[in-house]
Formats: C-alpha cells, structure tokens, sequence
C-alpha cells in the first residue's frame, strides 16, 4: 500500500527560497505542520555557491537610494522586467539583510561596524552586501540553523518529487520517491511551495550543481502551468575552465580587469563607463567579440578564452575579500591569483525564466506558489543583475511562505480528497514507463548531447539556423528512447534518478530553444545575430510556453511598466 504524508505548508526544495519560506510559513502559525522536501542534503543545496552578495540599500545618507536600485534593475533587465516587480524587491530586502543580521549572518564589515558592501555590474552605487566571498553558505547556515530552532519545521532530505497533485484547479500535494528506499509515496498538502531553483543543467558548460537539474520546472509544465521567459539564459562573464566553476562578479566588484593576449583592458571599447563593471550580459557579449577578432587565449584544452587578472589588488586584500576564489583558482586551475591572471570564459549561470507566477508569487494553480530561481515573477526581464539573485530568494521566500501558510489556515478544515486517477497515472508513468521501460541509446550519452546542443547553438549569440538544427535534434533526441534504466536496485537508484532528471532536461531544453527562435531581436542575455536590434513594438513581452504533447505552445503576456519607458542601455 502506497505511503501517504500529510502536512499544511509543503516546500520543494532546500535552498535559499526554501529555507526563508519556510521561517516565514512558521512564523505565520506554530500549530501549523511545514516540510521541506528535497532531493538533496539542506546545505548541498545549490544556493551555498552563491559567492559576491546580496544588493540592497541599506546607507541612504550616503548618496545612495531605492529609486536607483529600482531603476538600475529595469535597465538592466533590458526593459522586459515588471516594474512593479522591481520595486517590491527593492523595497523589502533591506528588511531581509537586517534579518539575517539579527539571526546570525556573519556580513562582512566596514571599519565602523556598518554592514560593508561592494560594487557589482550594473549598479550606479556600492550595494552588493558580501561575506567575504561566500555568501550563498553563510546566509543557507544561517537560514538552516534558525530553522532547526523551529519544531514544526520538518526536513525530507533526499527525496526526490516526480509530479504535482491537484483536484481540478487546487493544489493538493506531490508524489514522491523517497531516494533511501526507492518507496514512491504520496505527500498531501493544504499549500505548496516551489523552490527548486534554476534548469542551468540543460548545458554542460555551467556554474550550477550536477543536481540542478529543471524537476520543479517540469513538474509544472507537465501539470498545464506556463513557464515564462524561458528563451532568457544569464551566461556570467567568468567560468573557469574546463569545469565552469564560478569566479565571482565581487572579483571585478573588487577591481578585477579583464584583458585580452595584447594585455588590453577591452571593455573600454564596449562599456566605456562602467568598463568590467557593465551587466553580465554586456561583458559576454564584448568578450566573445573580442575572442572572434583573435585576440583570445588558448586553454591548455584548446577552448578559447580571455583572463581576469587580480594581481594588482595585492595579497592582503585578495586573502581578506576574495579567499575563496583564490582556493577555486588553486584548486581547479592551478592559478594563484595573487600571482597571475585565471583564464575565464563565459558560462551558464542563471535562468530569467521560470514558472509564470504574479507579484505575489502565485503560480497559476491554486494553493501553489513558487520562489527563487525556479519562479519567474519577472523581476529580471532579460537580464538579471548580479546580487538580485539572492535578494529574490530572500524577498519571495518571505512572501510565498507568509501566503502560503494563510492559505492553510483558511482551508485547514475543509475535506480534501486526494486525486486516485493521477496518482495512478503518476505511477505507471513512473514504473512502466522509466523504470522498467527498455531502450536503446544510453541516457547518459543523450544527456551529454543535449548540453553539448546548448553549449554550442544556445549560447551567448544566436541565430536562426542554429537554434532550428539545435531543436531539431533536441526532438529526435526526445524521440529517441530514454527510458533505460539498468540499475534495477530500489535503495539508492541514482541512475533511475539520473534517468528522470535527463527527461526534465529534454523538455526544458527544447522550450529554451523554441522561444529563442520566435524572439526574433536581441534583448538583454537574448541575442540574435540575424535579429541584432531590440525590438520593442514586436518584442516588449513575456513568452508563456504551455505544454501540448507536439511541443511547447508559446503565448504571449504583456509586461507591466509602471513609470520607465524603454531608452536604449549605455553603459
């Protein structure tokens, strides 16, 4: 007989939004019962990589404001953010910097004591709010430590969700296999939460986690939700090679300088006011120019690449603000930087698209919301700035969870019938279909294809003929048997979860693919080279990709801009 878990306030997954939104749930109401459910330990989580801040502002005095934050976020975006979006993040995480304050994130400090911060790309002023250069780990322990204070808060570690149940219109729980035993089991929920961060795993050139693959992404496009934006792929300036490892945007925060093989700081020539210090998705672009015209490096692999050097930043203040980027260096590319420049490259790093929610974090189902990464509430449009990331898992995870716990309340009495049918359907999906499916080609060689499709045709530019050859092949590779799963154990099946993870991968990959060929201009991290001007009578909305057993069906929603119209980036 199947298992059947029951609490009011269920979270997939463990990160940065998790974490917050369940302190946030239990801070609403103690009697309430709250899991986070995830398919991996609480801190491997992937949010623990952040690495260079949390942008917020936090010294008005000094010159700084909230108007700026607000307006620099929506150029950044390329004019595609919600403008309303924009300033809610923007007025409510100075509230969560201080929180985290009060609970024990150990911030990095001004001479004062102040809370210190850096400068970020951009930013017209220093509010990338940094520990040291781990960020990410700090705020998850903090986050994880105050959470075990809490005794309704309960952990699922790795379990690893396969669907979403609902009755008609109404969330009602997910369906689960519980990794340790391999036992699928029925988790009902008066609310739920999705948390389970970005599909930055659909390439192979990528900063994310092995684990961060798109599950709650396609869980929500196979239950009839829309992803939103999802042709918007971030590929931040420096990965490291071979591994893609990231060297974060607080190295050139901290006055790093990218240079070519004729020693040239290059971005004067594309940013020539905020030189390294323009958006992520400028300095791709210029220093993927720069390696076309020659003036690149050759890895010791053979792949192309530019440096960032620090060496001019002086030893002390490399071991005081960027040790952990010294180690990656040591570690990974046998670099110190406190002697000599690292090769980077640009590299997959983070999904403006998600799951189309509102600017409450309501997701198209009811009793579903959704946070962070995996949610797009359009805060970033076409480019996010760095350390906006962070603050959106904060921000959100605060807000669904609040919401989500009200909405409990409200319904805890009402009779709730789980729905047999899908869980029946779920099921044979699951175990007829995948785990004692037969096939062909091996999984893993599908799934190095697929990201070698992305990493080549879907990359920093675009265009036309590639993305079609790119989607064409991602449709016979999706054709193409991917049920093979020859590990037939139940306890710790990791290639039965492998093999599920590669069909997310598939689907995800081929609506990035189908909304970059009908964007057809270049905006923000978007850029077509047979479309290369913004084109905003055409363009100036959100794509919704709704799932149809032929593929993707692509709608259109209107972006909210409240007070700035689009003006042409210069940076």
């Amino acid at each position: 007989m199947t298992e059947v878990l029951s609490y009011d306030v269920l979270i997939m997954g463990s990160g940065l939004a998790g974490l917050r939104a369940a302190l946030s749930a239990a801070s609403v109401d103690r009697s309430l019962s709250i899991a986070v459910i995830s398919k991996v330990q609480v801190m491997r989580s992937h949010s623990v990589s952040a690495e260079g801040g949390t942008a917020a502002v936090l010294f008005e005095e000094e010159g700084d404001n909230r108007e700026s934050h607000v307006y620099d976020t929506i150029r950044g975006s390329d004019f595609l953010a919600d403008q309303d979006v924009a300033e809610r993040l923007v007025s409510n995480v100075p509230y969560e910097i201080y929180q985290l304050d009060h609970w024990g994130m150990p911030w990095s400090r001004r001479s004062d004591g102040r809370i210190d911060q850096r400068k970020f790309g951009g930013y017209s002023f220093p509010r990338a709010t940094y520990a040291q250069d781990k960020v990410g780990f700090y705020e998850m322990q903090t986050l994880y430590d105050t959470c075990l204070r809490h005794e309704n808060i309960h952990f699922l570690n790795e379990w690893f969700c396969t669907s979403i149940l609902s009755d008609g219109s109404s969330f009602r729980g997910f369906t689960a296999i519980e990794m340790k035993t391999g036992e699928f089991v029925i988790i009902k929920s008066l609310a739920g939460i999705i948390c389970t961060g970005g599909a930055g795993r659909i390439y192979g050139f990528s900063t994310y986690a092995h684990s961060s693959t798109p599950d709650g992404l396609d869980m929500a496009y196979r239950k009839g939700l829309a992803l939103k934006d999802m042709e918007f792929v971030q590929f931040h300036p420096s990965g490291i090679l071979p591994s893609g490892i990231l060297i974060t945007e607080g190295a050139r925060g901290e006055g790093g300088y990218l240079v070519n093989n004729q020693g040239e700081r290059f971005m004067k020539r594309y940013a020539p006011e905020k030189l390294e210090l323009a958006p992520r998705d400028v300095v791709s672009r210029a220093m993927i120019r720069e390696i076309q015209e020659g003036k690149g490096f050759k890895h010791e692999t053979g792949i192309d690449c530019l440096k960032l050097d620090l060496s001019h930043l002086g030893a002390e203040r490399i071991k005081e603000k960027l040790a952990g980027i010294r180690e990656i260096g040591i570690k990974f590319s046998g670099i110190d930087v406190i002697n000599e420049a690292i090769e980077v490259r640009p590299v997959c790093h983070y999904m403006m698209g998600g799951i189309h929610t509102n600017i409450e974090g309501e997701t198209e189902m009811s009793g579903l919301w959704c946070a962070g990464e995996a949610a797009c509430n359009s805060t970033h449009g076409a480019n996010r700035l760095g350390a906006n990331s962070t603050s959106e898992c904060l921000v959100w995870g605060n807000i669904t969870g609040k919401h989500a716990a009200e909405h409990a309340q409200r319904v805890k009495d009402r009779t709730m019938t789980l729905p047999e049918q899908q869980i029946i359907e779920e099921e044979k999906r699951i175990y007829d279909g995948i785990f004692h499916g037969r096939g062909e080609m091996n999984p893993y060689e599908i799934k190095k294809r697929l990201a070698e499709l992305m990493d080549s045709k879907a990359y920093v530019f675009r265009d036309g003929n590639t993305l079609a050859e790119a989607l064409k092949e991602v449709k016979e590779l999706k054709r193409a048997s991917w049920r093979h799963v020859d590990d037939k154990a139940y306890e710790y099946n990791t290639n039965y979860i492998n093999v599920m993870e590669i069909d997310s991968i598939a689907r995800i990959s081929e609506i990035v693919l189908v909304g970059a060929l009908n964007r057809q201009e270049s905006r923000g991290a978007h850029a077509r080279i047979d479309y290369p001007s913004r084109d905003d009578v055409n363009y100036l909305k959100h794509t919704l990709a709704y799932y149809s057993h032929e593929g993707p069906e692509l709608r259109w929603y209107p972006v909210q801009i409240t007070r700035y119209a689009p003006v042409e980036r210069k940076y």
